[in-house]
């Protein structure tokens, strides 16, 4: 298969991805135009869901994605209405992955799906778990739900404490560092060490400089300076490009299974 010897193009010796949780406002503010200043595109991981409940103001929300979708980045699909643990909290109501089954966790993902296809257009993307958490049920009704999602995408980002290989990573729930409240230099660690081993890094995101989550906005200028200054050693590509050269690669080997 032509232009396969390598999981990474152009000569790269590793690559990176830059991922983005919850479509938050410092994102559209902070990070996009950075990225686009530098010629580099990342994934967004968006939950379509209302901002106030019954309000269907996600229409609203999405269309702000638009633009962002329009210059090349990814615009993923991080559930509809991001369910995740019931042990984030100290009380038993409401919805957890703990109560759902899943069909439940098919039917939000794809209407969160459809959701996406109707504001942005229908496009190639790729599923980020929701709080990284990949099952429904608790106790002997626990499972895995990555069969649901790998049904629908060819990749889906969970959380790891290692990078990706490209040959044996499992593709429908891939390593990511969480990397909130760390510095620059910490960050750019990470992704030299994986440059080193020839592994796919991907950075979990959430905001810039705001939120209980972020990363400061001097960190980040920092690591997407890195990232411009050695990007003939490191591709910086959204998740769904670097998942498909991946199993192009795999299959120019012979057979190696697309997990």
């Amino acid at each position: 298969m032509a232009g396969t010897e390598s999981p990474y193009p152009n000569g790269c010796r590793s690559a990176v991805s830059l991922t983005f949780d919850d479509g938050l406002t410092s994102q559209l503010e902070v990070a996009v135009p950075m990225l686009n200043d530098r010629d580099m595109l990342a994934t967004f991981y968006i939950p379509p869901r209302d901002f106030i409940l019954g309000a269907n103001d996600w229409v609203d929300r999405l269309s702000m994605w638009k633009e962002v979708a329009r210059q090349g980045h990814e615009i993923g699909n991080h559930s509809l209405s991001h369910t995740c643990s019931r042990g984030f909290r100290d009380t038993l109501d409401g919805p957890s992955i703990e109560t759902m089954t899943l069909e439940d966790i098919e039917a939000d993902m794809l209407e969160a799906e459809c959701r996406l296809d109707e504001v942005l257009g229908p496009s190639r993307r790729t599923f980020c778990y929701p709080c990284y958490q990949a099952h429904v049920g608790d106790g002997l009704t626990r499972q895995s739900y990555v069969p649901v999602i790998a049904k629908h995408f060819i990749a889906a980002r969970g959380r790891g404490e290692f990078a990706n290989y490209p040959l044996t990573c499992s593709l429908t729930y891939l390593w990511s560092y969480n990397v909130e409240g760390m510095s620059g230099e910490a960050m750019i660690q990470l992704i030299e060490r994986s440059m080193s081993l020839g592994q796919w890094c991907m950075l979990a995101i959430h905001g810039i400089e705001v939120g209980n989550l972020a990363v400061a906005r001097k960190d980040f200028t920092e690591v997407c300076d890195f990232l411009a200054r050695n990007r003939r050693d490191i591709w910086v590509a959204p998740v769904i490009d670097v998942a498909q050269r991946i199993i192009d690669w795999r299959a120019s080997r012979g057979g190696v299974e697309n997990g």
